[in-house]
Order: C-alpha cells, then sequence, then structure tokens
C-alpha cells in the first residue's frame, strides 16, 4: 500500500487549536490528544504531539526551530538550486549567448521547446536568457506557438456565432432563452441550427427568464473563467471519486459569523473533507479539498486522474485561478452548475441542510470557532460511520462504500468442464 500524503496544514492547526480548546476537559494532555485524534483521523499521536511541540516553539514557549527559520532554510535551498539550473540554462544556451545580435524569434521558440522539460518549464528559460542579453518574454513565446495552431473551422463559427448570440442576448433585456435566440438570428439571416445556439449559450454562462420568483443566492465573480456544468443535474455516480459536490454555509457565533464548508461523494453521500474559518476566502473551500483528497489517499483509494468532476455552485470561491489550479494538478475536472438554481447542487443542498436541523440548530448559541469545528467532526464521524441512509438502503455511507469495494475486488470463481 503507497505511504499517505502528508497532513494538511489547516488539519494540523485545527488539531492544535482543538488540544488547546478540550485540554481542561481530560485529566492529561495525552487523553486530550487521544480524543482530537480520534476526531480528526489523525493515525499517530506522536504526529500530533510534534505539531503541539512545534506550536510551542513558534510561541517561544519552547527553545528550537521555528517553522519561519526552516523555511527560511528551505528558501536558500530553493536559491541554490535554481542558481545551478540558470547555470545549466546557459550552458545549454552557449550558441547564443556569443554572438551579438539576437537569435530570430523562431530560434528561440525551438531553443524553448527542445529544452521546457529539462529546466522545468518555459517561464525560467526565458528569465535566465532575458537576463544575459537574449530578451524573450514568456508571452512572446507563447504567441508564437498560437500562431503555428490554426484554429479548426467550427471553433471560428463558433466564436462568431457567440457574438451575434450576445448581441441577440443583450438587445433584448436579458430575457431571450436559445428558442428566441435561434429565431432572432434566423430573422437576421444568420442559418445557424437551434442545438448550437443552446449549446454555445451554456458556454456562455447565459440563460433566459424564468417565470415566477428566483432567489439568488450565488453572486458569481463576472471576470472570472467559469467552469463548464459537466453534471446538469445528473448526481448518480456509478462508483466512489467519479463526482465530489461542494458548497459551504455560515454559522452564527459570539465570536463572529464561522464558515463551514463540505466536500460530498455523490455516490455514497459520504462527506469526504470538510474544513471550518471565519472567512469565507477561497482558502476554505480548497481546505475542504485537499482534506477530502487527504482522507482518500488514506484510505487507500485517491482518486486517479481524469476519473472525477469536482462539482459547486458558481460563487466567486470556486471559480476562482486558485481553486482552479489545485483542480488542474489533482487531475479533478471542475463542474460550476448555474447562478440561483438550487436544484444544480441539490445534493449539497440536502446535506447542508441535514448539518443545520441536526448539529447547529438545536445545540445554539455557539461561542468560538473551535467550538463549531469540535461539533463538525464529530458529527461528520457519525454521519459517514453510523447515520442511516434511505438513499443507500438504509446503511451508513462508510459501509455502503465498504460494500461497493467489497463486490469490486471479490475474485471471480472459474469453472472447468
Amino acid at each position: 500500500m503507497a505511504r499517505p500524503s502528508s497532513y494538511p496544514p489547516e488539519l494540523r492547526k485545527r488539531a492544535v487549536r482543538m488540544v488547546a480548546e478540550i485540554r481542561g476537559d481530560y485529566p492529561t494532555e495525552t487523553a486530550a490528544m487521544n480524543a482530537v485524534m480520534q476526531k480528526l483521523g489523525i493515525g499517530s499521536r506522536e504526529t500530533l504531539r510534534k505539531w503541539v511541540k512545534q506550536d510551542e516553539i513558534d510561541s517561544g514557549r519552547q527553545p528550537g526551530t521555528t517553522t519561519e527559520e526552516a523555511a527560511q532554510i528551505k528558501a536558500l535551498k530553493k536559491e541554490i538550486a535554481e542558481l545551478k539550473r540558470a547555470n545549466e540554462i546557459l550552458k545549454a544556451a552557449s550558441n547564443f549567448l556569443r554572438g551579438r545580435a539576437r537569435p530570430a524569434t523562431h530560434t528561440l521558440v525551438a531553443f524553448v521547446d527542445e529544452h521546457r522539460d529539462r529546466f522545468g518549464g518555459v517561464e525560467p528559460i526565458c528569465t535566465v536568457l532575458s537576463a544575459h542579453g537574449v530578451s524573450i518574454a514568456p508571452s512572446t513565446y507563447y504567441a508564437a506557438k498560437k500562431r503555428q495552431e490554426k484554429p479548426s473551422a467550427r471553433a471560428v463559427r463558433d466564436e462568431v456565432t457567440k457574438e451575434l448570440i450576445t448581441e441577440a442576448y443583450e438587445a433584448n433585456y436579458r430575457v431571450y432563452g436559445a428558442r428566441k435566440v435561434w429565431r432572432q438570428l434566423h430573422r437576421q439571416g444568420h442559418a445557424v441550427a437551434r442545438c448550437t445556439v443552446e449549446r454555445l449559450m451554456r458556454e456562455l454562462g447565459i440563460a433566459g427568464a424564468v417565470r415566477g420568483k428566483k432567489v439568488i443566492t450565488t453572486i458569481p465573480e463576472p471576470t472570472a473563467a467559469r467552469a463548464p456544468d459537466l453534471l446538469d443535474r445528473d448526481f448518480v455516480a456509478k462508483a466512489p471519486n467519479r463526482t465530489w459536490v461542494a458548497d459551504f454555509t455560515h454559522v452564527a457565533a459570539w465570536s463572529g459569523t464561522v464558515y463551514v464548508a463540505f466536500v460530498v461523494d455523490t455516490f455514497s453521500r459520504r462527506i469526504v473533507g470538510w474544513a471550518a474559518a471565519t472567512t469565507k476566502h477561497t482558502q476554505l473551500v480548497l481546505d475542504a479539498l485537499e482534506m477530502a483528497l487527504w482522507q482518500r489517499d488514506r484510505d487507500g483509494h485517491r482518486p486517479g486522474a481524469g476519473e472525477l468532476i469536482h462539482h459547486s455552485d458558481a460563487g466567486s470561491q470556486y471559480t476562482s485561478f486558485t481553486l482552479a489550479e489545485h483542480l488542474d494538478a489533482a487531475g479533478i475536472a471542475a463542474s460550476i452548475g448555474s447562478v440561483g438554481d438550487a436544484y444544480d447542487n441539490a445534493l449539497m443542498e440536502s446535506t447542508i441542510g441535514l448539518f443545520k436541523t441536526e448539529v447547529i440548530k438545536p445545540r445554539r448559541p455557539w461561542k468560538t470557532l473551535s467550538q463549531v469545528e469540535l461539533a463538525t467532526a464529530e458529527w461528520v464521524d457519525w454521519y459517514n460511520h453510523s447515520r442511516l441512509h434511505g438513499e443507500l438502503g438504509h446503511i451508513p455511507p462508510a459501509e455502503y462504500e465498504a460494500s461497493h469495494y467489497q463486490a469490486t475486488t471479490k475474485p471471480q470463481v472459474t469453472t472447468t468442464i
């Protein structure tokens, strides 16, 4: 079995806070650590003890190398490695550096193409060459590569049609749906299929007005690039780690608002990751995602690259570049539903409703972030391992997943005649 990945930094901080919070409720610090270990799924008490000790060093209560000093040492090592890499780049580009004239752009592009895998990408090579008199910006390289790639005829038509669709949509009070936009384009003499209009309107993220009261709960970031809706309300997954849905909610506390984010596997309804914070920045949803990946990795079922979809609403936290970058690095496809449509993430809304009904409302008032975290950890553990779910045949999510893995790994019996 592969070695589990390291614990997320947010989980470490949470564990240290929880030990300090509940220390007075236990006869010894070791007993308090045991309780936190069980709630957060930490495999070793010695690991938790090291975190607590490091926190004491960072706060000046014990001598030792602080986290900041360790980071400085790491930064120095990184700087040395970058200098070595720069030296290797200069050796490879020695022919360029000997002449007075700058080589042609296509020559530099070919050099970058040849060495980009060796030296860690385009940017390091461009930076070193530019610093030594051979000027080439990464944007120049990518522009040259783009000119070499001729777009398909369909892509060209789609871009033109998108402009026409946007003009028709904006000119008609932003109320036209696909049918009326399609008819409007035909009236203007543009022959385009209705299915094409529907597809391009989904890509543009625009839709017609809907009759009746519509409560908008998510305000998107207009400048952020949005991922497509890969689920289209189909939340039935055939196996674990095929579709995760994500969202967050708020809890009123005496110390201020606490935000709690969740990640749920649609196959088993299991909460695979969660996080709590006093701000609703992108880091909140990123911490929940990192915990989900760590949990799956620890259980020996980390999602394979390209097999998992992460679905959420169109909130700015989920359309941020930082989250998109992490999803891409983990090989996870991003999916974002329509704005203000609770049914587009109905499973997540149901889970949050249970959280509010079963934990938050009965046990209020809440005082601190740590109190909410501890209660959430207890509830998630119960929800995953003990709570009976009617959609799963009245068994807990963890048991439902275990049955699936047992059935799919059961050896086949063959008979011979």
